[in-house]
């Protein structure tokens, strides 16, 4: 891979000189991308060109599209509206039409280094990226491809192989916004910030991962788009892979982007492809009412997995991982449970919640240490206790935002690389086909029953609570 001069602190990378966008006049451009370009010129004076490509449209409806974008988003400061209006341009054309792409070459003048967002459908991906090259849009350039990246392995590898025939890997810059969420990034300063976890951080003492990713709200208005992805291309070929690998990476060999992302792929690389037995699948009672969506859907709402990271440092520890709509509470936590002391002087037999570690990511960011204490009185008779500390900064700053600064600066740490990527999607492949059966679970249920199931005797599932519990 190529390495890159990012650190994991500043950065000596070749600046982008123009923002482009394709589909600047879509659902993401309304909900992420203006405010994004917003906050950047508030916070970092950012004084880039803004060119939006759109099929319909001109220059007033496009700048009257971001002044709602904004106010929708409570961003009501008139001067902050005016300064993202004027540096905004437009180009109305079609994602396939080469003229489109003359008019973009021309639009960009002196610009050597635009960065081009392709905020459109995956669909859409090979045809702008050949235009892109065949217009000389991309020379000097970089670009940022939104997810999904592909459907499965095989789409993946396609779509890797056409953005190669235009950009260099170091170029491209595939997003994923969990991995610019604050909590997510505090995990990776957090495991390696304190030298006291290590020791044990490993198979001698860890005896099972869990991370659940939990939503009580169901797929409202986007049935169509839902049911043509499912809970695990959505978020955990993405979103909790990604976290898995931060969770059992070795510490990076250097402070660039590559030495993290050189650890992450050895990860995912090592995770065992999942076999129907690993999987549980769930749907809620009427999703298949859900507008867009088939009538006799097999797409889950709801998946339990369990993976196994066959390194030394993880050998026979599972990773359990859930994630689904219309759960009980909507909150994301990682939970490191520890192995039992080996002899139990108390004689109270063990508890499936004496001994973890717990990573509450959302809502709010905290980290929780689940110990046994002494109870008042004469005997020698303890209970569980949990050693809360929460952490939460009013200045935290957009995913979106942080994202798109980086990649005008040419940061990769926050972004996928092509081996991650296709080592994400090796992991599910096997299991993408349906032929686990998927079964029907109660809204504000925790899944299927056969998910509770799914971990051996003595262990139990860490639900989420609704807040964050301090004692």
């Amino acid at each position: 891979m190529t390495e890159d001069s990012t650190t994991l602190g500043t950065d000596r990378a070749v600046h982008s000189d123009a923002f482009v966008f394709f589909g600047a006049t879509g659902d993401l451009a309304a909900k992420q991308i203006y405010p994004a370009l917003a906050g950047l010129i508030r916070d970092d004076d950012w004084r880039l060109p803004i060119i939006g490509i759109a099929r319909h449209g001109d220059l007033d409806a496009l700048r009257a599209r971001a002044r709602e974008s904004l106010l929708a988003h409570g961003i009501d400061d008139a001067d902050l509206i005016d300064r993202l209006q004027r540096q905004l341009r437009f180009i109305r054309g079609s994602d396939d039409d080469p003229e489109t792409f003359r008019r973009l070459r021309d639009e960009l003048g002196d610009a050597r280094h635009p960065l081009h967002y392709l905020a459109i459908p995956p669909a859409l991906f090979v045809d702008v990226i050949d235009l892109l090259g065949s217009s000389h849009c991309a020379d000097g350039a970089r670009v940022i491809v939104e997810k999904p990246f592909g459907r499965d392995l095989a789409d993946a590898g396609r779509l890797n192989t056409s953005l190669h025939t235009v950009f260099t890997e170091d170029r491209i810059f595939r997003i994923d916004h969990y991995l610019a969420k604050e909590a997510v990034m505090n995990l990776l300063y957090f495991r390696f910030a304190n030298r006291f976890l290590d020791p044990i951080w490993n198979a001698n003492h860890v005896a099972s991962v869990q991370i659940t990713m939990a939503e009580a709200f169901d797929v409202a208005d986007r049935g169509a788009f839902y049911d043509a992805a499912g809970a695990i291309r959505d978020v955990i070929q993405n979103h909790i892979l990604q976290t898995v690998s931060i969770l059992a990476m070795e510490a990076p060999s250097g402070h660039t982007a590559e030495a993290v992302r050189n650890e992450q792929f050895k990860v995912l690389d090592s995770i065992r492809p999942l076999d129907a037995q690993d999987v549980v699948r769930g749907q809620y009672e009427g999703y298949r009412d859900v507008p867009g969506v088939a009538e006799d859907s097999d797409v889950e709402t709801f998946a339990a997995l369990r993976l196994w990271v066959d390194t030394w440092r993880w050998g026979r520890v599972p990773f359990y991982i859930r994630a689904g709509k219309c759960l009980p509470v909507t909150a994301t936590e990682v939970l490191v449970g520890f192995k039992h002391p080996p002899f139990d002087v108390f004689d109270e037999g063990p508890g499936c919640e004496d001994n973890y570690l717990r990573f509450r990511l959302s809502p709010g960011m905290s980290i929780s240490l689940g110990a046994r204490a002494k109870k008042s009185g004469e005997a020698m008779v303890g209970e569980p206790v949990e050693l809360f500390a929460h952490h939460e900064s009013p200045e935290d700053i957009p995913p979106y935002q942080r994202l798109i600064h980086d990649a005008t600066e040419g940061d990769q740490i926050l972004f996928a690389r092509e081996d991650t990527v296709e080592a994400a999607w090796r992991i599910v492949d096997p299991v993408l086909d349906h032929r686990v059966p998927v079964l029907p679970y109660e809204r504000g249920s925790w899944g299927p029953a056969k998910a509770r199931d799914f971990l051996p005797e003595g262990d139990c599932w860490h639900d989420p609570k609704a807040e964050p519990v301090s004692t």
